[in-house]
């Protein structure tokens, strides 16, 4: 399905905004050493809804920091309405989501290389299933 012109303009607008509040925020808790992106926000039709793929570095701690942002989105979505008040009449409901496309892109990389070779080794490779 297309989205439409005002989904992704609000969904520009969210991902900036989202983007400083959950830098502060990770200031704000003394995390250091963790980098964190929004890679990709997606507004329902009806603009109730919004999907917040957040892209987290390094990996090894990326679920249990989705996890706590999801615990916090009261505030989070209180502090981004503040910022977006004069272009939104009503701020959509934020879900996240971990983004781990960056690990998957260097698991066809390494594949590629040749440092793990799935022609050799049919183990690297998950089961297929039948559906």
């Amino acid at each position: 399905m297309v989205e439409s012109n005002r989904q992704k303009k609000i969904a520009g607008v969210l991902q900036e905004d989202l983007a400083k509040v959950l830098q502060n925020k990770l200031r704000e808790a003394g995390q250091s050493g963790i980098l964190i992106s929004v890679s990709k926000v997606s507004v329902t039709t009806d603009l109730s809804i919004a999907k917040v793929y957040v892209s987290i570095f390094p990996s090894e701690n990326a679920a249990e920091i989705t996890k706590e942002i999801n615990l916090i989105k009261p505030k989070i979505k209180h502090e981004v309405a503040q910022l977006t008040k004069h272009q939104l009449r009503r701020m959509p409901e934020l879900t996240f989501y971990n983004d781990d496309s960056l690990d998957y892109i260097e698991k066809i990389e390494d594949a590629v290389k040749g440092e793990e070779n799935p022609l050799t080794n049919p183990e690297l490779l998950p089961k297929r299933r039948r559906s």
